[in-house]
């Protein structure tokens, strides 16, 4: 009795498969390069809408009236003036930020207690706020009627309260992912050769959150820089004092000076971008380091 041989498939017969190097039962995936050069090419356009155009936009009107003037509008005594407040108390801002932002975002990853949600909630309360609301609140908590007793209207502090509430969000945010992350296998075998807790934070914790460290920084630095809702009222636009840029652009532009405007904001936003490109330099750079540390 003899038995019948099938033939093998064509379709899957190696002799007669396509020469092209793979498995003739593996098809040949299609060139992405279309479909990737489209979301490119999206990408780019809504950016240039977005971002690309209103700054081009801003920029050409800051040079409308010459370099000259440009130069006169950002060297005025008022310009000065309201980017050494801006640059003062955004830099005591920013540190306050860091030690107090990874403080609560340590709190919330490390430790448990009763009410843990509720305050892990309201971290983003500033978020949800409008600025302007956040000026009015603090000026009824600490305005000439202060509940409290405490009067920090029209003064450099009540401007720094202000903008530590409205920034504090973003340094948490930005440590708390990466805190639950960190394997705490080294920290307890530091501990356990001995090592105290302010060594193992400063050997094996404060490395890994350096990057994160940076970006809440920056970012919030660069709300300080921009910031305007927030200290309208509280701060009260004081020369010198607690008139910041934003508040001086404002001025600008009520005296229908929009030349000397756009030269104050293009100022604002080099700083603020300088700040953003130099800290993710160094924090890439580090976070390099570290993955291929062994």
């Amino acid at each position: 009795m003899t038995t019948a041989v099938i033939p093998e498939p064509e379709a899957i017969r190696p002799e007669l498969a396509p020469r092209t190097g793979r498995p003739a039962e593996q098809p040949i995936p299609r060139s992405r390069s279309g479909g990737l050069s489209l979301q490119v090419g999206v990408a780019t356009l809504w950016l240039s809408l977005i971002v690309l155009m209103p700054l081009a936009a801003i920029a050409w009107q800051a040079v409308g009236g010459g370099w000259q003037a440009f130069w006169l509008a950002i060297t005025s005594h008022a310009a000065l003036e309201s980017f050494r407040v801006t640059l003062m108390v955004s830099v005591v801002v920013t540190v306050i930020n860091l030690v107090c932002g990874l403080a609560t975002a340590w709190v919330l990853v490390r430790d448990d207690f009763i009410g843990k949600g509720v305050i892990d909630a309201i971290i983003d309360l500033p978020f949800a706020l409008p600025t302007i609301v956040t000026s009015l609140v603090m000026l009824a908590l600490y305005g000439k009627n202060s509940p409290v007793g405490v009067h920090l209207q029209h003064t450099p502090p009540g401007v720094t309260v202000a903008l530590i509430f409205v920034t504090l969000p973003m340094v948490v945010r930005a440590i708390q992912p990466v805190l639950l992350e960190i394997d705490r296998d080294a920290e307890e075998a530091a501990a356990s050769l001995g090592a105290t807790g302010p060594k193992i934070f400063t050997s094996i914790v404060l490395p890994s959150l350096l990057p994160a460290l940076l970006s809440g920084a920056g970012l919030a630095f660069s709300r300080c820089i921009g910031e305007f809702g927030s200290v309208v009222t509280i701060g009260g636009q004081v020369p010198g004092k607690t008139e910041v840029s934003s508040q001086w652009i404002r001025a600008l532009i009520e005296n229908d000076d929009r030349t000397g405007a756009a030269a104050i904001s293009i100022v604002l936003l080099s700083i603020s971008f300088a700040v953003l490109f130099l800290l993710r330099i160094v924090g890439g750079r580090r976070a390099r380091r570290e993955e291929k540390a062994p």
